[in-house]
């Protein structure tokens, strides 16, 4: 009989890629039924399965803004629907398993009652909650830090297994009591099935064409959007055809549109202003010759092995990254391009140095593949398919 798993993730499913490779993995193992309680992506809620995953949505847009109070109501909101609908699959005997992913951590309150009764609950940490919401509100309150971790302990408590998403980061969930028999590590891996070199292979780079750069992910300026803004500013005199391409959507991307007319560079500058799906995201990142991220550095982003870095690896695309902790945990000198954090100077300096050594760029594409080839996710899914079989 197979085992019923629900997944709660306050997030917008198709283009979540961790959350999809997840439920897709599992839903192709012969054990299993895999469905998703999520957020809706367009005027109203569906429900509808997508690669043999159940998505079901709740009537709740993602609050995308800079207010703390709303951003904690709407994570509320999707708490109680999520009870009450955890609950209400509970005495149908439809749920076995419930796989929360983070953030919020509390999440994992939405399925109390099924867990009391038994069944296994998993809380799936992608960002850890203290220093997220340290940095993404600038609040630097200690007792407001120490309250976010006592809720991470308590949450943890309560779930049968963690899962997180580096070495760096399991180890300050150690560092903060959290057992470490409980904690598994389930990596922000591309999926081989989209990110792969056939769809890179298609695309034949002529003479004369631009030179194109590409962002693509949240647009905050916790995440250095706007010093990568600021580095083609100084490099479009430099590089011929130089086209910055920036994908996503964000609390800050107004900003930076005003940032790149303040600068005289709009015409460079390529905004999507939209969120892409992952079916068509790999067609477009296809073109592109070099990939950024540009954190800032903070205790947040420390613990980041951003997704978006290994998608370009996995596409063959060479990549600029700053110099912060789990970064420099996978890779080294000879795999990715190093900039110093926040220093706009040295981004831009590593951007064009990176352009005029092509040979190296090339060198350093193939050396970071060796990432791929240990912690692949073809390789890597097992962890996850043994952490539920050990359930």
């Amino acid at each position: 009989m197979k085992k019923n798993i629900l997944m709660l993730a306050y997030t917008r499913y198709s283009t979540d890629a961790r959350i999809r490779r997840e439920a897709e993995t599992l839903a192709f193992q012969d054990g299993y039924s895999v469905s998703i309680l999520t957020l809706k992506e367009k005027s109203f809620p569906i429900a509808y399965n997508l690669d043999g995953v159940n998505i079901i949505e709740v009537n709740l847009n993602k609050y995308q803004g800079k207010n703390n109070a709303r951003y904690l109501f709407s994570y509320f909101q999707f708490m109680l629907i999520s009870f009450l609908k955890c609950n209400i699959m509970f005495f149908l005997k439809k749920i076995d398993i419930i796989h929360v992913h983070n953030m919020p951590d509390f999440l994992v309150f939405a399925a109390i009652i099924p867990r009391l009764f038994g069944k296994r609950l998993i809380l799936d940490i992608h960002d850890s909650m203290p220093e997220t919401y340290y940095t993404k509100f600038k609040n630097k309150s200690k007792l407001i830090y120490r309250v976010l971790c006592w809720e991470e302990a308590i949450c943890c408590r309560l779930a049968n297994k963690i899962i997180c998403v580096n070495h760096p980061q399991k180890e300050e969930l150690i560092k903060r009591g959290i057992d470490a028999k409980k904690i598994e590590i389930s990596m922000n891996i591309p999926d081989n099935k989209r990110f792969n070199l056939e769809e890179k292979e298609k695309y034949k780079k002529n003479p004369g064409d631009a030179f194109k750069l590409v962002y693509h992910g949240t647009q905050a300026k916790r995440l250095g959007v706007d010093l990568a803004i600021k580095a083609v500013a100084k490099l479009v005199d430099k590089i011929p055809g130089l086209e910055f391409h920036i994908i996503g959507t964000g609390d800050d991307l107004e900003d930076f549109i005003k940032e790149s007319i303040y600068l005289g560079i709009e015409k460079y500058i390529r905004f999507s202003k939209k969120i892409i799906p992952l079916e068509d995201l790999t067609k477009i990142l296809a073109e592109m010759d070099m990939g950024i991220v540009a954190n800032r550095k903070n205790i947040a982003t420390e613990l980041m092995l951003p997704v978006k870095m290994l998608e370009y690896i996995a596409l063959n695309i060479p990549v600029i990254v700053p110099r912060l902790r789990a970064i420099e945990y996978y890779f080294s000198n000879e795999m990715v391009r190093y900039f110093e954090p926040e220093n706009v100077d040295s981004l831009a300096r590593a951007i064009l140095e990176a352009y005029k050594d092509e040979p190296k760029r090339n060198a350093q594409t193939q050396m970071a593949r060796k990432f791929l080839e240990q912690y692949g996710w073809e390789k890597h899914q097992m962890d996850l398919i043994n952490l539920y079989r050990n359930l």
